[in-house]
């Protein structure tokens, strides 16, 4: 069965879809079986993987409202499989409301899934609301991106008592998969600076791998390739590549 991940922080910009996309890429050039759900209105990460958002039918919203098949969704990429999003996801959580088990709607669809894969990673909406808790919902662990600026950990608190809400009466076995410093430059101390309170919030839950501030991995998106193909060679392909070795090698030593 699949590790279902959730990429979430409700603060926009901070390297949610960057990591969902590259991260996916990493993990498939390892040779792991990697789905991409694409949980964002704005559908970053479906383009972001090569796939054209405005006509990719069915798509997520399909799944959640329209009782779509799953796997009728997927999308085969040489980066990894993609369930796409597009903008109709943004009504989904009015529309939600009237349907029964409303919060457990993606589980129950990643669930037919989740045996074709090693891992399936949830790109999350910038938002505490019905399509977050449901990624929640279906999710085992989250990983929450963070970036070093000022400013990194407000909204952090809102995030972590959303997840023990979600804990409480929807998935009691949701945990913290790690924090992930990104837009990291080391030349500056707010950078360094935020890095060590991040490790004091969260001691021993913090990714060694560290995402630089890199100008090709802003590039990547709009030619519709995660950077690892885009620039395999950057800087920020380096990181992601790290990134998924670290996190294969957790969890290696973790089933052990």
């Amino acid at each position: 069965m699949a590790r279902i991940i959730a990429i979430v922080n409700q603060k926009g910009g901070v390297g949610k879809t960057t990591t969902t996309v590259n991260l996916t890429a990493a993990l498939s050039a390892l040779g792991k079986r990697v789905l991409l759900c694409d949980f964002d209105p704005q559908a970053n990460a479906t383009s972001g993987m090569g796939v054209d958002k405005n006509t990719a039918s069915p798509n997520v919203y399909d799944v959640l409202i329209n009782d779509a098949d799953p796997s009728k969704a997927v999308v085969s990429t040489k980066y990894g499989d993609v369930i796409p999003s597009n903008k109709a996801l943004a009504g989904a959580g009015i529309e939600m409301i009237a349907i029964p088990d409303r919060e457990r709607l993606l589980k129950k669809a990643l669930d037919q899934l989740s045996s074709h894969y090693d891992y399936i990673l949830i790109d999350c909406p910038p938002s505490l609301e019905m399509l977050t808790v449901n990624a929640l919902c279906a999710a085992g662990t989250l990983l929450v991106p963070v970036q070093c600026e000022y400013y990194a950990l407000e909204g952090l608190s809102d995030l972590l008592s959303t997840v023990r809400l979600v804990k409480r009466g929807l998935n009691p076995t949701l945990a913290l998969e790690g924090v992930l410093l990104t837009m990291f430059d080391s030349r500056t101390n707010l950078s360094l600076q935020v890095a060590e309170e991040v490790k004091r919030h969260f001691p021993g839950q913090v990714y060694a791998t560290v995402i630089p501030r890199n100008v090709r991995l802003s590039e990547a998106p709009s030619h519709g390739k995660p950077v690892t193909d885009y620039d395999p060679y950057s800087r920020g392909a380096e990181a992601y590549r790290a990134l998924a070795q670290e996190i294969t090698e957790i969890h290696q030593t973790a089933s052990l």
